[in-house]
């Protein structure tokens, strides 16, 4: 089911628990007008409203896989209903026991099996025009032919405070709000020198390498959706490279 916040905002600690509090955690940190969240854009989009919500099961299950391609089914054919800044914001249901014994890469690991497992479920083949090998400068993450731009936030991250959250959780913007939000040209480029500010305050290790411009020849998207807590460049070869051969 996706929320919006006037929906979530009936969610009680007595009868939702961890959904009430992961959401409360989520208010928090966007709307903390001391300790700004570097993503200005994320901040708009709260606050307008245009986000979508929703809370799936523990990450490593097979469950989360089908309640998360299930969501984004929903969330494709609808989004364009919800604002140009919208996107869809996953809480996962996350034990303790795996929130303080899960390092940043085991939850590495968990995000790209996630993501693999839901790629599996699509009903709808990768787009033609983009590239399957993600190795490819211009290769994205497809579902129900739609472009997402993937983050992830977890518990383990503490230096990089800009990806680190209670819980597992991912935000999944669609490619059309981020080609919309470059097309302003010059505040554009204004407001993402602002974010690289912010980063630079809000986290306790510089800007990470792997952050680059979606189309440049040097940039991976894929790098970008998993950062690690340092400033130790991303893994060479992505995970979806075995799915890409595979299909070919």
């Amino acid at each position: 089911m996706l929320y919006d916040q006037d929906r979530l905002e009936g969610l009680s600690l007595k009868q939702d628990g961890w959904k009430y509090d992961a959401y409360r955690q989520f208010v928090m940190k966007l709307s903390d007008s001391t300790y700004l969240f570097p993503c200005i854009p994320a901040t708009i989009g709260f606050k307008r409203g245009h986000f979508r919500y929703a809370f799936i099961s523990e990450p490593r299950s097979d469950q989360a896989a089908s309640e998360l391609a299930r969501l984004l089914e929903i969330f494709g054919e609808e989004a364009r209903n919800f604002g140009k800044y919208t996107s869809l914001v996953l809480f996962c249901e996350t034990p303790k026991k795996l929130a303080d014994s899960y390092t940043v890469e085991k939850y590495r690991e968990v995000f790209w099996r996630l993501l693999l497992k839901v790629r599996a479920l699509d009903k709808k083949d990768w787009p033609e025009h983009l590239p399957a090998d993600p190795h490819d400068p211009v290769w994205e993450y497809c579902f129900g032919k739609e472009q997402y731009f993937m983050y992830c936030a977890t518990p383990a991250h503490r230096l990089r405070q800009s990806r680190y959250f209670p819980y597992f959780m991912l935000a999944i913007t669609p490619r059309w709000v981020l080609v919309e939000f470059n097309s302003s040209g010059e505040a554009a480029v204004h407001m993402k020198s602002k974010i690289r500010e912010r980063i630079l305050r809000y986290d306790a290790v510089g800007i990470h390498s792997d952050l680059n411009t979606y189309g440049n020849e040097d940039n991976f998207e894929w790098k970008q959706y998993f950062l690690g807590d340092d400033s130790a460049p991303s893994p060479s070869r992505c995970p979806f490279a075995d799915y890409y051969l595979n299909k070919n």
